[in-house]
């Protein structure tokens, strides 16, 4: 067998190894990455939660300072209309007067009662808002200590991780270009795998039956051999 062919063959296999190895971890870093991403999308949808009690409380509040600026006003009207009651002359002018007077004080009752409503909702809506602030704060902790627990126990994968992609790295550019830039235009087309045991006249890769003049030439070694059917790049080990 070329010994040259056989370190290459090798070579590659290794890192067949490496790189399925390396989705395997990756697919299990991502898993978790997702949990992470479900935590988070829970948390920020409480914090929207959040932030409408805290719009709904300021919408309120705002509703409260605009009625008893209104009331003031009403207020000021009906003290300068009695005012001026006390200084008219003519009977028409004090009937004018003491209506106006009486519609502003209708009007007060009604917004004074409005406001007191509002007082109301206002005290409601710091309550709920207080005990919104007080779960998001539970849930937060919750959240954070769950996602502090999936990094830590992720992490040997991503330490192995590290370690794979350096591996790769060296296996690749200790490899003839054009003979790397093979593997990953097959493994792209046979999920990852480019590079297939053959036993028993079978491709170990697509499990198709691989012509016996191929599997001969496999055996000697003399130069790199593609399963017909799959185009992996096919090798031989003695079964003792």
């Amino acid at each position: 067998m070329n010994e040259t062919l056989k370190k290459e063959i090798e070579t590659l296999v290794r890192l067949q190894q490496i790189e399925l190895e390396m989705i395997r971890l990756q697919q299990e870093v991502d898993k978790v990455e997702n949990e992470k991403k479900g935590l988070a999308a829970r948390l920020a949808a409480f914090e929207s939660a959040l932030e409408a009690d805290r719009l709904a409380l300021a919408q309120v509040q705002q509703q409260c300072t605009d009625l008893e600026q209104e009331i003031q006003v009403v207020n000021d009207r009906i003290i300068k209309s009695n005012e001026t009651l006390r200084m008219v002359k003519t009977n028409k002018e004090y009937q004018v007067l003491l209506r106006e007077v009486d519609d502003n004080k209708k009007r007060k009752n009604g917004l004074e009662d409005h406001v007191l409503t509002l007082y109301e909702q206002r005290e409601a809506a710091e309550v709920r808002l207080k005990e919104t602030e007080a779960q998001y704060l539970e849930l937060k902790q919750q959240i954070l200590a769950e996602q502090a627990k999936i990094d830590e126990l992720t992490m040997d994968d991503r330490e192995q991780l590290a370690e794979l992609e350096e591996q790769q790295r060296s296996i690749g550019e200790s490899l003839n270009p054009a003979l790397l830039n093979r593997f990953r235009r097959i493994a792209r087309m046979n999920q990852g795998q480019a590079v297939a045991r053959i036993s028993d006249e079978t491709c170990m890769g697509c499990f198709m039956n691989v012509p016996p003049q191929l599997c001969i030439e496999v055996q000697r070694g003399n130069q790199m051999i593609s399963c017909p059917q799959c185009s992996r790049i096919l090798y031989h080990i003695d079964e003792e």
